[in-house]
């Protein structure tokens, strides 16, 4: 079984209170174009073992299972597993950090294990330069949703 991980940071400027609720699956809603989601919990407040489900996106092969593995709003830290049956299973951590002023660091990590051949030629392909380019447009697309809400 091939893994593969990556992790990088960007700086935002908004302070941390607005950056990280963002990084849930209703957050996401607001600032990912074409990002949903089913909720299966009949809630949106985000908890450990919340689960929901996506069809193919972000690195999709197939529709995926998502759960809340950690979950510690008081650092600023989330982790969600993320399962493609018959594909692969992901985590995918973010991170957030207050920096001087109204500056937010927001590092993201996606580890990725294959459980099919199909997926062995994704993580092939899903090299550091790939991701520098993936989370680049996180940055660019929260950037222009700040700009849109002024």
């Amino acid at each position: 079984m091939s893994t593969v991980r990556h992790s990088a940071a960007f700086t935002i400027n908004q302070p941390i209170e607005r950056v990280f609720p963002l990084h849930s699956p209703e957050g996401e809603k607001l600032w990912v174009p074409g990002w949903d989601y089913v909720n299966i919990m009949g809630s949106t407040e985000l908890h450990e073992d919340y689960i929901f489900l996506t069809k193919n996106h972000h690195h999709a092969g197939t529709d995926a299972i998502w759960m809340v593995k950690r979950y510690e709003p008081e650092n600023y830290f989330v982790q969600f597993c993320r399962v493609e049956p018959e594909d692969k299973v992901g985590f995918v951590s973010v991170r957030c950090t207050p920096l001087e002023g109204q500056l937010t660091e927001v590092e993201v990590t996606y580890r990725y294990t294959a459980l099919g051949k199909k997926c062995e030629e994704f993580i092939e392909g899903f090299t550091a330069s790939n991701y520098q380019m993936f989370i680049s447009e996180w940055k660019q697309q929260l950037e222009t949703y700040f700009d849109s809400i002024g």
